[in-house]
């Protein structure tokens, strides 16, 4: 559900990132919908559509699963008033990004080319792929299996530190909204979900620039020999905003996404666990 509501205002944000002849949002929007249509907001979806309910529930499940080792809790239906300190919190949502970055570094890699595959002469990487298979049979033959770990090291320094901020303002939030010995109303949930979703993309966003230009290197984008080469370049040709490509739209876009994925994941948890 958070793929379906968000890819598109995703597509906007990698072609921002990665490329530098949009002025903004608007013209990025308009140019793809002139040029490209609807269905060119849903490029690189079919594949993430594949992987992201493994993805995602590997990220919950090791979370869950790390903060009840960190908190030596054996209750599986542990209550919002239990003693996990935002210390904890934070160390196994580092867990779940660590996790979620070996399963999900080819998918994202993919992901992106296609997303910054445009026709014609707009076009970074041209027509070179013809959908998400094909990319990976390239991407295998140019590079070798290490290319589709492309940015992995970047992808890394984004989810691992960024998934610990992901759960702490959550749960915060959640036991600030909800009465003691209750579970979170739906209210809760969507406001702690949306507020924790626009904070770690606003602190996500720098190594989320620089993880895509190392996805694009040597697909149409400029080669980078590595995150600090990438870093170092991309400062001196545009300065420091370069990093902040794309801050809006993910803030936008953040919310609205992790709203209705902690939503749906809550309430799947509750509805699953009371049949047992």
């Amino acid at each position: 559900m958070g793929l379906v509501v968000g890819h598109p205002m995703d597509t906007v944000k990698v072609r921002l990132q990665t490329q530098s002849r949009y002025k903004g949002i608007i013209d990025c929007v308009t140019r793809m919908y002139a040029h490209e249509g609807i269905p060119g907001f849903f490029k690189g979806m079919s594949f993430p559509v594949l992987s992201i309910a493994f993805s995602k529930s590997l990220v919950f499940g090791s979370y869950s699963n790390a903060l009840d080792y960190l908190t030596q809790s054996q209750n599986a239906q542990r209550s919002r008033d239990n003693s996990a300190t935002a210390g904890a919190v934070f160390m196994a949502g580092c867990f779940s990004g660590a996790i979620q970055v070996l399963v999900t570094a080819p998918t994202d890699l993919v992901k992106v080319r296609l997303q910054n595959q445009m026709k014609g002469r707009w076009g970074v990487g041209g027509d070179k792929y013809r959908g998400p298979v094909h990319c990976v049979a390239v991407i295998l033959k140019e590079d070798g299996a290490r290319g589709l770990f492309r940015g992995m090291g970047a992808l890394a320094l984004r989810d691992v530190p960024c998934y610990g901020l992901y759960f702490l303002p959550y749960d915060l939030i959640c036991k600030a909204l909800t009465e003691s010995g209750k579970q979170p109303d739906t209210f809760a949930v969507i406001m702690a979900g949306g507020i924790a979703g626009v904070v770690t993309w606003a602190c996500a966003t720098p190594m989320d620039v620089v993880k895509a230009r190392l996805q694009m290197s040597g697909a149409g984008g400029p080669v980078y020999r590595g995150v600090l080469h990438c870093i170092s370049l991309s400062l001196r040709q545009e300065g420091v905003q370069v990093f902040f490509k794309g801050l809006l739209l993910n803030s936008i876009r953040a919310f609205p996404v992790n709203a209705i994925t902690f939503l749906c994941y809550e309430r799947l948890m509750s509805a699953m666990t009371s049949l047992r």
